[in-house]
C-alpha cells in the first residue's frame, strides 16, 4: 500500500467525467488499497479514484466513528438507480479536494445505489442519512462535480478564494 496525492481545487483533472471499471484485476485491488489508505491517513470518510488522479468509477467510503472499529466500503461503477426526490437533508460537507472550506447541501435523503464490489460482485442498496449523502458527494466526483458546484456563485466564489488564500499562505 501507498499513499498517494489528493489533487486540490481547482486542479482541471477534478472535473473529468470517470470511465468504468472494466477489469477487476491486481492492480486495481492495489489502487482500492492505495486509496483506503490515503484516505485514512487524510482523514476523510470518501474519497474517489478521480481524487487520487485516476479517472475510474471507483470510490471508497467508511463513514465509521474514530471509537468504532472501521468499516471499509468499496464501490465501483455505482449507479444511483432510485432517490428520495421529495425528501432532502442538508449536511454540513467538506472535502479532501477542497481543504478545510465546508458548506450545506442539500441532498436526496435516501438513495438506491447499484455498484459493484472490490471482487467483482454486484450489489444494489438502499442507503439514507450520512451513507446516502457520502456516496452521493463521492459519485458527483465521478461526474467532476464538487460538492461547491452545488452552492451559489457567490457562495461558490468566496470558498475557492479562501482554498487559494490558504493554499497561497502553506507555500509561503
Amino acid at each position: 500500500m501507498a499513499m498517494r496525492p489528493i489533487l486540490i481545487a481547482p486542479d482541471p483533472r477534478l472535473k473529468q467525467k470517470s470511465t468504468p471499471v472494466e477489469v477487476f484485476d491486481a492492480d486495481l485491488q492495489c489502487l482500492i488499497d492505495d486509496m483506503f489508505e490515503t484516505m485514512y491517513a487524510a482523514p476523510g470518510i470518501g474519497l474517489a479514484a478521480i481524487q487520487v488522479g485516476v479517472a475510474k468509477r471507483l470510490l471508497v467510503i467508511d463513514i465509521s466513528r474514530e471509537d468504532e472499529e472501521k468499516a471499509p466500503r468499496v464501490f465501483i461503477n455505482p449507479e444511483i438507480v432510485w432517490t428520495s426526490e421529495g425528501e432532502l437533508s442538508t449536511y454540513e460537507e467538506g472535502c479532501l479536494s477542497v481543504p478545510e472550506q465546508y458548506a450545506e447541501v442539500q441532498r436526496p435523503s435516501r438513495v438506491r445505489v447499484s455498484y459493484r464490489d472490490r471482487d467483482g460482485e454486484a450489489h444494489e442498496e438502499e442507503m439514507e442519512g450520512l451513507l446516502a449523502t457520502c456516496i452521493q458527494h463521492e459519485m458527483d466526483h465521478l461526474e467532476g462535480i464538487l460538492f461547491v458546484d452545488h452552492l451559489s456563485l457567490a457562495r461558490r466564489s468566496m470558498l475557492m478564494r479562501k482554498l487559494a488564500k490558504s493554499r497561497k499562505f502553506a507555500r509561503v
